[in-house]
């Protein structure tokens, strides 16, 4: 197979501002500089604050990598990286108080809009894609939800936006909230893509408490609580009705949609046997769509499963093809460049995040095993070319 268009919708950038706004904040999230020396530390997940942890140890190291945009396309140019769309990481600005958070959403997108511009400008070519796109961040702790709305409006006219990353609680009360309501109607109006990505995980408590999460790092919050928390927070937006309100939004759901690709025929069928809802002491009737009907029409899924199985599930959520999957966080680091298409060179990113252990180690485990998933899952170079990036250019309108 030639080398395919690779386009990578999943992979983050914390401008400059944002680093110097962390490392003046004392509570998560923040930076710490170690008494050491050594790299800062960034402090982003309540469980990684934990008192038992050293300061100096807490959290994960720091580079340029995570705000220099010239490290960010060396390695693109190292994975063989056509074209990124790149987002401002979590936790965004959900802790910026309502006094500051339109204007540090203005300044994010605006640093955005800017470096998409610049580089585009210095490294564009008749034949080939740009190189840079971007999701914008919105301003949810804005006292008005107009003011969301406002700044979904104002960026839908910047060259290089695409869309908007956003987090599972919205305005801090779910995606069910009906405060929400402005910010959805200008998501559809404008047609950007909201990609929804998870960051709060699930209470210590559905693990069995704080103590058998330390147990266990990392595995138990990201592998189980990342994704049943976008499974939840997706389940409360469908089952409020928003997407028979607002027929045409469009979301693209990380890490394949959680869970929701295996539970949609459950979360249908107890639908249908609830039949209503109670709301503020009356009845209301369920969502009038049906699951599969917005899975097909409003959802989009990223192609991280990590197994055949999960691909697959993904695909038949989405009608049976492969044209609403995108490529997109399949954790790596650089290896040589791509010189033709197999497991063995192929990669994806979560750029800057999750860098290898061994700084001797070529390749992860999770980026061969994904590939092969892939390769299992989708038959001809087509269905795989499509969802290594012509999917991504056709939807977001790469050009």
């Amino acid at each position: 197979m030639a080398n395919p268009l690779i386009v990578d919708i999943h992979t983050h950038v914390y401008p400059p501002a944002y680093i110097d706004m962390l490392r003046a904040r004392h509570k998560v999230p923040y930076i710490h500089d170690p008494s050491d020396g050594g790299p800062p530390r960034l402090i982003i997940l309540s469980s990684d604050d934990d008192p038992n942890i050293p300061l100096d140890q807490r959290g994960r190291p720091v580079d340029s990598s995570y705000s220099d945009i010239k490290v960010k396309l060396d390695f693109m140019d190292k994975h063989g990286i056509d074209c990124s769309v790149i987002s401002l990481a979590n936790p965004w600005l959900d802790f910026i108080g309502e006094e500051q958070a339109s204007e540090w959403a203005q300044k994010i997108n605006n640093d955005l809009e800017s470096t998409c511009a610049q580089v585009n400008s210095a490294t564009a070519t008749p034949d080939k894609l740009p190189r840079l796109f971007a999701f914008g961040t919105l301003p949810l702790g804005a006292p008005q939800q107009v003011a969301v709305a406002d700044e979904v409006h104002r960026i839908s006219a910047l060259p290089h936006i695409r869309g908007v990353i956003m987090g599972t609680t919205g305005r801090g009360n779910g995606l069910d909230d009906p405060e929400l309501e402005a910010v959805w109607g200008a998501l559809q109006d404008t047609q950007l893509m909201l990609f929804l990505h998870p960051h709060y995980g699930l209470p210590d408590e559905a693990f069995g408490g704080p103590e058998i999460v330390r147990r266990y790092g990392h595995v138990l919050p990201l592998a189980l609580g990342f994704p049943l928390e976008t499974t939840i927070a997706i389940a409360r937006m469908y089952l409020s009705g928003v997407f028979d309100r607002f027929p045409k939004l469009r979301i693209l759901l990380a890490h394949s949609g959680g869970t929701l690709p295996f539970l949609a025929g459950r979360i249908e069928s107890c639908i249908a046997h609830e039949r209503t809802f109670k709301v503020n002491g009356g009845s209301v009737q369920g969502p009038q769509r049906g699951i599969w009907d917005v899975l097909k029409t409003n959802i989009y899924l990223d192609a991280v499963a990590y197994g055949t199985a999960g691909l697959k599930a993904a695909v038949e959520a989405g009608g049976g093809t492969t044209d609403r999957l995108l490529f997109g966080k399949m954790m790596s680091h650089c290896p040589p460049p791509m010189t033709f298409f197999n497991a063995d060179n192929f990669e994806g990113t979560d750029h800057p995040f999750f860098p290898p252990l061994n700084e001797e180690d070529d390749k992860w485990t999770s980026v061969t095993t994904n590939y092969k998933a892939i390769s299992a899952a989708f038959e001809g170079d087509e269905a795989v070319a499509a969802v290594l990036g012509g999917n991504a250019v056709r939807i977001l309108n790469l050009k």
